[in-house]
This record gives C-alpha cells, sequence and structure tokens, in this order.
C-alpha cells in the first residue's frame, strides 16, 4: 500500500500509517485499547487488528504484553507490522481471516482478547475495497464472538466495541459461554444516546451484567463550532492514553 497518510494518536506519542482513501482507525480503536484489562505479562490477542492503532496504543500504555494481532488484508497486515517497528511496540501480525485462521493461531490462548468488528449491515458499500471490507460485515458479529472466546483461556477477558443498537447481537454470542458482563454506553454529548457500547466478559464466567453509567466523549451540549472539546475523562483516554475502568477490578 503506497498511498499512505501519518496520523497521530495520544498526542503525537504514536504516529501511525494508515491509508490515505481507505479504512482509517480512530477514536475507536483508541477507546478499545483503553477498555482492554491487560496487565503486564498476559498475551493478548486483537482479531481484525486494521493497521494495528488498537494494538500499539494498548502495546504503549501496557509494557511486557504479548501481543498477537489477525488481519485478513494483506495491506493493512503490512502496515501494521511497519507501524508497530516504526513505534518500537512488540506487535506480531499475522495475516488470515478469523473463520479459518491461520495454523500459528490454532491451538494458541490468550489471556485477553479484544475486537472492534465491522459496524455495518448490508447497505451500499464504500467505493474504497479496504474501506467497505474493514466497516461493512462479511462474516457475522456471532462468528467474530465465537472466534474470540474460542482463543481465551478460561477466565480470560474478552473486549468489544460495537454500535449501541448491535448490543443484543454481542450479548446473544455471549449467552452461556461469557459472564461477569460489563456495558459502557459511550455516548457524544450528555442526553445524547450512545453511538457506541463498550462490552467486556469473562471466559466462564457466572457473575450478572453491570450496565456502567455512559462516558461521555464531549462537553459541550451541542457541535456548533469546528474546535475540540472532549470532556477530562475523554481527553485522558483518547489523549493521555489513560486507562477506561470498566469495574472489572471489582468483579470476582
Amino acid at each position: 500500500m503506497t498511498d499512505t497518510r501519518i496520523d497521530g494518536f495520544l498526542d503525537g506519542r504514536l504516529r501511525i500509517s494508515q491509508p490515505a482513501r481507505g479504512y482509517r482507525s480512530g477514536a475507536d480503536a483508541v477507546m478499545l485499547a483503553a477498555a482492554c484489562p491487560a496487565q503486564p505479562g498476559q498475551a493478548v490477542l486483537e482479531l481484525g487488528c486494521g493497521a494495528g492503532v488498537a494494538s500499539l496504543c494498548l502495546g504503549w500504555r501496557v509494557p511486557g504484553l504479548a501481543i498477537t494481532g489477525l488481519e485478513r488484508q494483506a495491506d493493512y497486515a503490512d502496515l501494521a507490522r511497519a507501524n508497530a517497528a516504526a513505534n518500537g511496540v512488540a506487535l506480531t501480525v499475522l495475516t488470515g481471516d478469523l473463520a479459518a485462521p491461520p495454523d500459528a493461531l490454532r491451538g494458541a490462548m490468550f489471556d485477553q482478547v479484544m475486537m472492534n468488528p465491522p459496524y455495518f449491515l448490508g447497505g451500499t458499500p464504500a467505493p474504497d475495497a479496504g474501506r467497505a471490507t474493514a466497516r461493512s460485515e462479511e462474516t457475522p458479529l456471532a462468528a467474530w464472538i465465537d472466534a474470540g472466546l474460542r482463543r481465551l483461556a478460561p477466565g480470560g477477558w474478552l473486549t468489544v466495541i460495537q454500535r449501541a443498537d448491535r448490543l443484543d447481537g454481542v450479548m446473544a454470542a455471549l449467552w452461556g459461554r461469557a459472564g461477569a458482563v460489563t456495558v459502557l454506553p459511550v455516548a457524544a454529548r450528555a442526553g445524547v444516546p450512545a453511538g457506541r457500547v463498550l462490552v467486556a466478559a469473562r471466559k466462564g464466567a457466572r457473575s450478572p451484567l453491570r450496565l456502567l453509567a455512559p462516558l461521555i466523549t464531549h462537553a459541550a451540549p451541542r457541535h456548533d463550532r469546528d474546535a475540540e472539546d472532549l470532556t477530562p475523562l475523554a481527553a485522558r483516554v483518547l489523549r493521555g492514553g489513560a486507562p477506561i475502568d470498566m469495574g472489572i477490578a471489582k468483579v470476582s
């Protein structure tokens, strides 16, 4: 992939090459990394890692992780490898489809799995093939969740970011296989319905579901000027690389 641009993440602490006209990760990938409860020394798998934004944000925040990314599109996988090297973050990137994982993943187990599955069902595909693949669901959401749970060690955590109107699909795929589910709605502004949800679930757990108060990303009541107005919490996460408290430390 030759037509790329450099995007800054975490206030420029990471400089990541992404397609100039294809799919580019943004705030959702940063929030996914912030919500993943990985601890130093653990093994982490990101399904659909794209150019590596979420994995690199996580690796920047938590030292000593063994992070593996799986990406179906070879040009994005190449970008992820180059971005990891350029930013000094250890990341192993495998090229392959989660529906038929490469041999290197078969039998491998991880303490953490995180994912940002495509959001959109049907509709008109984006003109750029890479963007269309990243945004439009071809592999069902349930298959993403199943693939993540299969790679998780017992007691490991699955972290997902998804559109709020697809929360039912996430919950249905987790039923009977993971518990201690924590749902964090993410809303652009106070009083506005959540557009995203962050979901954390522990493999094999039976603790009840917890619904957290929403994370509000913008402080102003409406968007009326082209200036950043992040809430203090959103700024700490998106600019400072701080973790998102999903309440997991409180779950036995």
